[in-house]
């Protein structure tokens, strides 16, 4: 993977980057695995955290190139002046096919690096919309009101319809193409077993927007990865059927 791959956009004070599935945005503690963050310092050498995405969640994120920049995006997003929108691939089919979650999330009490819905919790809204339902799955819009940890997974575990793929919150099973095609499904005569159509979390951080320090309005949007797409596509072609 090359840097210049994945960045979208960048000015003087920021840049934009698409991250790919299983790349970690900053480094953990043990520090032994590669991060987006420091794959930027390498490029930029000073940058700056703003805001952070899971490790297996694809998208847009954004990081700051100096001090003065970060200061005023992280108070924009703590203000809640940004709008994120992100698609997600779920399971099952919704009956409501648009409303808000409003759930507050707290840590788990036994689970280290788990979270889940409770009373206790941190305020926390999402809004969500099926864009196409499948049947089996559902592809929705998510836009996040707060910051939580997991805030999406979490939410969209609560209301019964887990993102695909996910280890933490859902089944993590992948999505095979036998799944869709049962009966009517072969291996290729050099596949010994089934690759996965998705065996990565299924959701990707796709627009932000905010008003920058020069008051321009900015809007970013990060293209869909192509393990995703072409999951989508497979599932519009099963639909047609």
């Amino acid at each position: 993977m090359k840097l210049e791959d994945i960045i979208i956009t960048e000015t003087e004070d920021w840049v934009a980057i698409n991250k790919p599935s299983g790349l970690l945005s900053i480094p953990d503690r043990e520090g032994k695995d590669i991060s987006l963050k420091k794959l930027l310092q390498e490029k930029y050498h000073n940058i700056f955290t703003v805001h952070r995405l899971d490790r297996d969640t694809s998208g847009l994120i954004i990081f700051a190139k100096n001090e003065k920049a970060h200061q005023y995006l992280s108070m924009a997003f703590e203000e809640r002046k940004t709008e994120k929108i992100y698609l997600g691939l779920v399971l099952g089919s919704f009956i409501e096919k648009k409303g808000t979650i409003d759930a507050p999330i707290a840590e788990h009490p036994a689970k280290n690096g788990l979270m889940v819905v409770h009373r206790k919790g941190k305020e926390s809204k999402t809004d969500y919309e099926v864009l196409e339902d499948f049947g089996m799955y559902s592809w929705v819009r998510f836009q996040i009101y707060t910051g939580r940890t997991h805030q999406i997974r979490v939410h969209a575990k609560n209301i019964g319809h887990p993102i695909v793929c996910d280890q933490l919150y859902g089944d993590g099973q992948p999505i095979l193409l036998s799944s869709l095609k049962h009966k009517k499904f072969k291996l290729s005569k050099n596949e010994e077993e089934e690759r996965p159509l998705l065996n990565r979390l299924g959701l990707h951080a796709f627009q932000l927007s905010f008003i920058d320090q020069d008051e321009k309005n900015i809007f970013l949007e990060a293209p869909l990865p192509k393990n995703l797409k072409a999951t989508i596509n497979q599932l519009q072609k099963w639909k047609s059927k």
